[in-house]
Order: structure tokens, then C-alpha cells, then sequence
């Protein structure tokens, strides 16, 4: 897991240093997808943020700027910070914001020994995603799914049947358009290896997500295969 500093978001701006000169630079990129999630949770304008201490622009190991965890009532939602371009518009590509897409994640509410290390695990689950894509360039779609062989749990405690994870496009919040192009939301859902097992396609991603019928990880629950 990468390191992280729980604080409330009240500046949107952030100081780009080099050798020569400081400037100060609008998130406008994270303003967007804050407003997507503000619209789908009303009133949550300061929601759980874990921000990476060491950014990876200044040599950190953690790609994506800051996290932030939605209360949805049952479930945590998770939203990452930097895979797009959440400040100034960088690429050659006008229509999409940097990679395109950033992650999600649901964690269903449980009597979980200790929630903050569960929420902290996920941020870092995310960073190891986001990682992949920056150091390999490789690019998630929604219904694949990852599968690494590991017969250890997803979860802080290591112990649920939930050992990887299939992609879907986030069905709770929209494709925003932003000043620096096109974002999309990829959420992750937590699967037992045996349901990993099955999967080989697109089509079987399809398949396996529509008999799960839900999109909210809950380590506990039994294997549909």
C-alpha cells in the first residue's frame, strides 16, 4: 500500500515546482468529477480523502494524486484522482482526458475490527491498479477481469473468498465531459477465484457480473460458481 494523509479538500489548486519557477494551477479536471459526485450524493461536498504524501510527478511511488470515499448507505463508494488530467491539459488528445477513465470501487458496509484499515486498503488496491497503467501503459476496459493467481483475500485481513476483480463501467454515476475531454468511471468488483476461473471474455464478464447482480464487493459472500 502507498503512503497516505487523511484531510478534507478545501484548497482546489495545487503548486507545480521545477528548478525555476512555482505556478499555481486550477484542478479543473478534479472539480468535474467532484461535481458528478456531488451530484449523485447531495450535501457531501467534504467526503473521506486520502491524498498521496509524495506525488508521482515528484518521484512518489502512488500514480493517483488523492482518493475520495462516498458514503452511499450501504456501501462505501470509492473514486480515484489521476488517471485523467485532474489539472492542465497535457496530452495531444483534446477529446480525452488523459488515460480516459478513473477507478471506482463499492465496499459493502459491514462489522468490519477496524473500517479505516479496510478503506485504506482499497485506496491501495487502487494505487496497484493505477500503477499498472502507468508503468506498463496498460489500459482497462469495462468487463475484463484481472486475475493474478493469489489465494489470499482482497480484503486488509487477507481472509475473504474475494481474491481478484472484474471491470464495468460505474452504473451510479455518468461520463462527464470536462474542459480537459472525456471521463469515464471503471469500477472494480471484488470475485472468488473459482469465478475467475470461469472467465475468458468479454461475454463471460457479462455473464458472471448480470448472475452476481450487484456491483458492491461484500468480502463475505459465497462464490455464484
Amino acid at each position: 500500500m502507498g503512503l497516505f494523509d487523511k484531510f478534507k479538500k478545501e484548497n482546489k489548486k495545487i503548486s507545480i515546482v521545477n528548478t525555476s519557477e512555482e505556478k499555481e494551477v486550477e484542478a479543473i479536471g478534479w472539480q468535474a468529477i467532484e461535481k458528478e459526485f456531488t451530484r449523485v450524493y447531495p450535501g457531501q461536498d467534504n467526503p473521506k480523502h486520502y491524498a498521496t504524501i509524495i506525488k508521482w510527478i515528484f518521484g512518489g511511488n502512488d500514480p493517483l494524486d488523492g482518493i475520495s470515499v462516498y458514503d452511499g448507505g450501504d456501501f462505501w463508494h470509492f473514486v480515484s484522482f489521476g488517471q485523467t488530467e485532474i489539472y492542465e491539459k497535457e496530452s495531444e488528445y483534446p477529446d480525452i482526458s488523459g488515460y480516459g477513465y478513473e477507478l471506482t470501487f463499492k465496499l459493502k458496509k459491514d462489522n468490519y475490527d477496524d473500517e479505516e484499515a479496510e478503506i485504506r486498503n482499497i485506496c491501495g488496491i487502487l494505487q496497484m491498479i493505477a500503477r499498472i497503467t502507468f508503468t506498463k501503459n496498460e489500459i482497462f476496459q469495462p468487463f475484463e477481469f484481472i486475475y493474478t493467481g493469489q489465494t489470499t483475500g482482497i480484503d486488509a485481513k487477507q481472509k475473504s473468498n474475494l481474491t481478484g476483480f472484474i471491470t464495468i463501467k460505474d452504473p451510479t454515476v455518468e461520463t462527464i465531459d470536462t474542459p480537459n475531454g472525456k471521463v469515464e468511471f471503471l469500477e472494480l468488483i471484488g470475485m472468488t477465484d473459482a469465478e475467475l476461473k470461469t472467465l475468458s471474455t468479454v461475454g463471460s464478464v457479462m455473464e458472471i457480473y448480470e448472475k452476481l447482480g450487484s456491483d458492491i464487493t461484500d468480502y463475505h459472500r459465497d462464490s455464484i460458481v
